[in-house]
Order: structure tokens, then sequence, then C-alpha cells
């Protein structure tokens, strides 16, 4: 699953492809809006955490991995 967290002042997005189903990273997301949680913590492919302070995210973008194109022809 792709993840994409916006971050409020901050140039750039953050970018992981994890493991959660959509659901889980729905979940923990919008605990982490309700303030359940102060931090929103995900974990990606290769074990590694990712924390973003909850009153820090502008936005979260859920979705399937891209898949990588091969070759010099559009599709």
């Amino acid at each position: 699953m792709e993840v994409k967290i916006g971050v409020q002042h901050a140039p750039r997005e953050i970018v992981l492809e994890s493991g959660q189903s959509a659901e889980e990273v729905e979940r923990a997301v919008g605990d982490a809006l309700a303030g359940k949680a102060q931090l929103l913590s995900l974990s990606d492919d290769k074990g590694r955490k990712v924390l973003v302070p909850a009153d820090r995210i502008a936005y979260v973008e859920i979705g399937e991995p891209a898949t990588r194109r091969v070759g010099f022809g559009a599709l």
C-alpha cells in the first residue's frame, strides 16, 4: 500500500510503501487526528517506522502501489 503524507511547513511529502491494509492506515490517521494519539505511526515494508506529529499532518493519500513501467513505449 502506498501512503503519501503531507506535513505542514515541510517542502516535500513523505512517501512510503506499507504492508498495512488501507483500513489500518485510515484507522491510525483517524486516531491521530481525533486526538487519541499524539503521533501518527506507520511502518514501511522494510520494517522502519515513520512518526509524524498529529498536529502537523496536512493530508494523507492512501492508494495502491504504482507499477513501474519498463521500456520506451507508452501504453
